[in-house]
């Protein structure tokens, strides 16, 4: 059977693109789309992907408005969360080390929900 390599892009609607797309590169270093096909788009470090469908009365994405949550890997979770909070971002962090890493979240200016993800080693 062949199969899919990867996840090749996250396409979501939002009430402003540039200014959401701004906030991803400013806050997480997500870089926006290329202008141009000669530039590269953003480049994510090796690794795993959990790709998970939820039941639609699910409350782990929060609102029930919310259909999609995003988890990005980080290297250092105390790092990310300092400077989300030294810009002035919420963010919550779960107490608890799971047998898979440590976990945040937080929302972006739309209120999508996102989540930290540092990996146990």
């Amino acid at each position: 059977m062949h199969k899919v390599a990867g996840i090749g892009g996250m396409f979501f609607r939002a009430s402003d693109p540039a200014a959401l797309s701004k906030w991803y590169a400013d806050h997480l270093g997500v870089d926006p789309v290329p202008t141009d096909y000669d530039s590269q788009p953003w480049q994510q470090a090796a690794g795993p992907t959990v790709f998970a469908p939820f039941p639609t009365d699910t409350e782990y994405f929060g609102e029930h408005a919310n259909h999609w949550m995003i988890n990005f890997r980080v290297e250092d979770l105390d790092a990310m969360i300092a400077q989300l909070e030294a810009a002035g971002i919420a963010v919550a962090r779960d107490p608890e080390t799971y047998p898979n890493g440590r976990f945040a979240r937080l929302h972006d200016p739309e209120g999508n929900p996102v989540e930290l993800w540092e990996p146990s080693a």
